[in-house]
């Protein structure tokens, strides 16, 4: 389904994501999406409209319209959520916080609209779902990996900081990292993991550079995909699906989170 809308690459990592929802479901509601894009993910990943949507992006959130994933949108920044405190029961952010350079306010905010935990119902507090590029992310780079089979060590090193740069990447951390800014925030994970092998990353990386004719589809006529058919995707289906079904690796480039308001 993503790659009748998506580049190859983003394809794939977006339809692994979606999968680690499947068994989350139904997500508890309201549902509040911070950082929704262009909506095509949510249009996929959730069964039903969420409650809400927000994106600082006014072109991003009239394609999410199209989309007809949210019930309302609006433009806004993550550290000044236009909603009042606990009136969300999940609060989901999909590849999007390693965008902010100052991710901790957004944090402090989503702990704010997130619902309480009721200790006369015994009813635990709202419940944060996201995923993030982890702390093995640039090391499992396809280039950078070549460099340093080459032993050219400061090839690979400028190489990740290229790809983190123009991936506008400002955190890419472990699970210690995001578990010590969410519990300043009043957050508690209750679960994690690491998703996207070095093979899968591999595919990723390379995929940047082919997806170049979807990229400029995209500029001239609005859509990433111009024949979305599946003769026209059949062997970009095939190279991506077993990466798409592979298990959970021992390190994996992105990290799976799931905590609670504490």
């Amino acid at each position: 389904q993503h790659l009748k809308a998506l580049p190859a690459f983003r394809a794939l990592l977006r339809a692994v994501e979606a999968r680690f929802y499947q068994p989350l479901l139904p997500l508890e509601e309201p549902v509040l999406d911070v950082g929704c894009g262009d909506g095509h993910f949510a249009s996929i990943a959730f069964p039903h409209p969420l409650l809400a949507g927000i994106d600082p992006a006014a072109p991003s959130l009239r394609e999410a319209q199209e989309w007809g994933a949210y019930h309302g949108l609006a433009q806004a920044l993550g550290d000044a959520l236009p909603f009042p405190s606990s009136h969300f029961s999940t609060v989901v952010s999909n590849s999007v916080l390693e965008h902010i350079p100052s991710v901790e306010p957004v944090l402090a905010e989503i702990s704010r609209v997130l619902r309480s935990p009721d200790s006369t119902s015994d009813r635990a507090g709202g419940r944060f779902i996201f995923c993030v590029p982890g702390d093995q992310f640039t090391h499992l780079l396809l280039f950078a990996d070549l460099f340093r089979g080459l032993n050219l060590e400061g090839a690979a090193r400028a190489y990740e900081r290229y790809f983190n740069r123009i991936s506008r990447h400002h955190h890419c951390d472990g699970v210690d990292v995001w578990q010590q800014r969410l519990a300043a925030a009043g957050l508690e994970i209750t679960d994690s993991f690491y998703y996207f092998s070095q093979q899968a990353t591999h595919a990723l990386d390379l995929g940047h550079y082919l997806g170049a004719p979807s990229l400029i589809a995209k500029k001239l006529f609005g859509r990433w995909i111009l024949t979305p058919t599946r003769w026209n995707l059949a062997l970009t289906e095939r190279w991506l699906r077993p990466l798409y079904e592979e298990p959970l690796p021992e390190i994996g480039a992105y990290l799976f989170v799931i905590a609670n308001k504490a």
